[in-house]
């Protein structure tokens, strides 16, 4: 790949009332870019623009966006190196700016709401780049790409974060406009792909050796949202919550420091700084995590336990189909773990799991084992016929049961029925071809198929079992490369030991939050190994967090995710289309709620007059303290009005949910004739398909 087709590593910012115009400094003869104002068209100029007042150098161009009144160009202005792999200096997004192609005198609240969403969580959202380097694909994926294709062709499309905000300069890189016809090879370098997630990359040595390890989880940007918003499959078959996630091991690699901007073609193929003769190698592992692929949702309604509703499997087989065959395409055999309970509320969803896995596969053979601690440790299912459906193997683990009373011990128990199959799947490994200016590398192995594991959220207990099954295929690289002896684990190095369980339970809280809220549960386990009262308070304040996160402050959240997605497009929304529609009572209980809480405080701390009346202050008390006792059980019965839902892909269940509840409350004897007969919320035409706007983006 040449250098001309790499992503700019710095670009001046021009403006003027007529355009915006990005060049590249240290690249004079290449193309500028110009984006006319206010239409947004694009074009290349091979000349100076006269008339543009530089404003400032950004690392990169995120994308451009159009809201319900104006588009935005979306620039980077601050990244910061989080390390280098393989010689690649890797950057994580610090801050942005949003570049208005309107001088907009007057403020809409829409636009400011959209706008806020956007900012909000682009600077929450843990997203990263390099400019010389693949990040949304795994080391094996990007062993069997053509290197010399520009880097934003080669990104992995589920991985590839801005991809619809990159639609505008994608397009006219494809098919040029009406005023530069044709493809436009010029915009490569302007193209940056950007991918959300988890990435640590870490200098270290074991046994005396010198390694970089490092640990790159990538969310999928397809049904991507928070937690009780988001759940299950679509029609495309696309999963919630779904991650990737690639342990790597790179060996005899010197460049690996923090610096600045990565050097030329030599600094890129792992070789700066000399390595002594010795070859630079790569292994990698990869797992993956995502919901349950059934048509299925929890509903929010304030009560802590939310609704569990599975709506068929056999209307969601085509969509599950779908989806693994993708799986199988892109990773072979699939070893489906599934760690959800077999008894409560949980047993629904474990049940129709497996009667999916069952309409898939080919007469399929069921086993379970048994001992005499539990009724059921496992069930397997596995295929019995030769059709592609028969490459999914399921194994069931009755995670919080078996590891009931803090014994996490017994999680070696599923590691145990894996073995065989972590045997047979291998992981990759390449090394460096010595005459490649691209850094390709030789390979020497492949990893032949995967670990889907899921729980009910994929966070907590999935991350667990996933920082197991690593441990294991770590030792076996670390063997394998020479490093450990055979029988020898890593964990007789204290110091890597302390490092491996800090990179597994960074990586569960940063996926963790980015889908509940908060940092993932057990991580005390996972850090140290060991299940603590300290570990066990935190779990409780997490828990208590993500459910006042998840009830009243992830409909906001959700909308952003669907903005800047594109699966809703605010140039199609009606006006005030955040505006509370719900009947003005309803609205107002809360308040009188706070109201009846402050009157009770008044009357208990307020001094009475020696002379003064006992009897009418306790009926003051008794009165506000029995409307706002109304008030709480009123919130509560009615949870569904008073959930912040998401207001711009609101879903067909919250929809059904908030109907059915409004009928009931105008059946309350006590503000039933008070509430208004027609319905002021929720549009059943406009929500009739929540996920319509998933299509969009395709």
């Amino acid at each position: 790949m040449t250098a001309r087709s790499l992503p700019f590593r710095d670009i001046n910012v021009h403006a003027s009332i007529t355009h915006y115009a990005f060049t590249s400094p240290s690249s004079p003869s290449a193309s500028t870019l110009v984006v006319d104002r206010p239409s947004g068209d694009l074009r290349l100029s091979d000349g100076a623009l006269l008339g543009g007042k530089r404003v400032s150098s950004i690392a990169g161009i995120l994308g451009m966006i159009k809201l319900r009144l104006d588009k935005y160009i979306i620039v980077i202005t601050k990244a910061q190196p989080m390390g280098r792999l393989k010689g690649h200096m890797i950057y994580k997004v610090i801050a942005t700016e949003f570049l208005p192609l309107r001088e907009r005198p007057l403020h809409d609240p829409d636009e400011d709401t959209y706008l806020a969403l956007l900012k909000t969580f682009i600077k929450s959202g843990p997203m990263y780049f390099s400019y010389s380097f693949d990040i949304t694909n795994t080391f094996q994926r990007q062993s069997q790409l053509d290197p010399s294709q520009p880097l934003w062709k080669r990104a992995d499309d589920r991985f590839f974060w801005n991809r619809f905000i990159q639609s505008d300069l994608i397009n006219f890189r494809t098919s040029g406009t009406r005023h530069q016809h044709g493809q436009q090879p010029g915009v490569d370098p302007y193209i940056l792909p950007v991918m959300f997630g988890m990435l640590e990359i870490i200098p270290t040595s074991i046994k005396g050796t010198p390694i970089t390890i490092s640990l790159i989880t990538r969310r999928s940007r397809h049904r991507a949202g928070t937690r009780y918003f988001s759940r299950g499959i679509d029609e495309q078959g696309h999963v919630s919550n779904f991650n990737e996630t690639e342990q790597i091991i790179v060996l005899n690699d010197n460049t690996s420091g923090l610096g600045g901007f990565a050097g030329g073609g030599g600094m890129q193929n792992g070789k700066v700084g000399g390595t002594g003769g010795k070859e630079t190698q790569i292994s990698s592992y990869v797992q993956t995590r995502g919901s349950i692929p059934v048509l299925w949702a929890e509903v929010n309604t304030l009560h802590y336990t939310p609704k569990l509703q599975i709506r068929g499997v056999e209307s969601a087989a085509s969509a599950a189909r779908a989806h693994f065959d993708e799986q199988i395409r892109l990773y072979g055999d699939n070893f489906l773990v599934n760690l959800v309970n077999q008894k409560g509320r949980e047993q629904r969803a474990k049940e129709a799991y497996e009667q999916m896995v069952k309409l898939l596969v080919t007469s399929p053979r069921e086993t379970s084992q048994q001992d005499n601690i539990t009724d059921e440790k496992f069930r397997i299912i596995e295929p019995g016929g030769r059709q592609e459906m028969d490459r999914l193997h399921y194994i069931y683990f009755d995670f919080h049961n078996e590891t009931k009373g803090l014994k996490w011990h017994r999680t070696q128990l599923l590691l145990d029925q894996l073995n065989d199959a972590l045997e047979r799947q291998q992981y990759f490994r390449g090394v460096d071809m010595p005459a490649s200016f691209e850094g390709q590398l030789e390979v020497r192995n492949h990893q032949t198929s995967v670990v889907r594991t899921n729980c009910m959220d994929c966070l907590d207990r999935t991350n667990v079992v996933q920082s197991m099954l690593a441990r294991w295929v770590l030792n076996r690289q670390l063997t394998d490369l020479g490093i450990l002896a055979h029988g020898e684990t890593f964990g007789s190095d204290a110091g890597f030991e302390l490092l491996f369980r800090k990179l597994w339970a960074d990586n569960a809280d940063v996926v963790s939050k980015s889908y509940s809220g908060t940092g993932a549960l057990k991580t005390d386990f996972t850090r140290t190994g060991l299940r603590t009262k300290a570990g066990a308070m935190q779990d409780l304040r997490n828990s208590i967090t993500r459910y006042v996160k998840n009830n009243f402050l992830d409909g906001p959240r959700q909308d952003s995710f669907d903005l800047f997605l594109g699966t809703y497009l605010p140039s199609t929304s009606p006006h005030m289309v955040f505006a509370d529609r719900r009947p003005l009572l309803i609205q107002s209980i809360p308040y009188i709620l706070s109201f009846s809480f402050f009157f009770v405080l008044v009357g208990i701390f307020t001094r009475r007059l020696p002379d003064g009346a006992v009897l009418p202050l306790r009926m003051f008390i008794l009165f506000w303290f029995v409307v706002g006792c109304w008030c709480l059980s009123f919130i509560y019965s009615n949870g569904m009005l008073y959930v912040n839902w998401p207001k711009l892909n609101p879903r067909p269940w919250a929809t059904e949910g908030y109907h059915e509840t409004i009928k009931n409350v105008q059946k309350d004897k006590v503000i039933g004739p008070l509430v208004a007969r027609h319905e002021r919320g929720l549009s059943t035409a406009r929500y009739t398909n929540a996920e319509e706007g998933k299509k969009r983006i395709e």
